[in-house]
């Protein structure tokens, strides 16, 4: 079985937001949750204080089950490699 990932797209098989498909911004392997992107978004309202000296509201990600999700189309993490090539030792070699 394939783990997921960030930017991994993957569809909700169960709960509230089941068919919806998104990509993962967040995991937290502790809790076994995925924060996706536009699913789970809600509405904090925040108290004043030393930290947060206005209030108000603040948008947080709830996170959904890793076992309530399934791989649509994974993240390409392919990296390349790139060589630099000295020209005189490049036509020293080809001799």
């Amino acid at each position: 079985m394939k783990t997921l990932k960030v930017n991994d797209k993957v569809k909700v098989i169960s709960g509230s937001h089941k068919g919806k498909e998104a990509k993962i911004v967040r995991i937290d392997r502790v809790n076994g949750k995925a924060c996706l992107e536009g699913i789970g978004v809600v509405e904090r309202h925040v108290r004043k204080s030393y930290l947060n000296p206005t209030g108000g509201k603040k948008t947080i990600h709830l996170g959904i089950d890793l076992s309530n999700l399934k791989l649509v189309e994974a993240a390409s993490s392919a990296k390349t490699a790139v060589k630099k090539v000295d020209k005189k030792k490049a036509k020293k070699g080809a001799k």
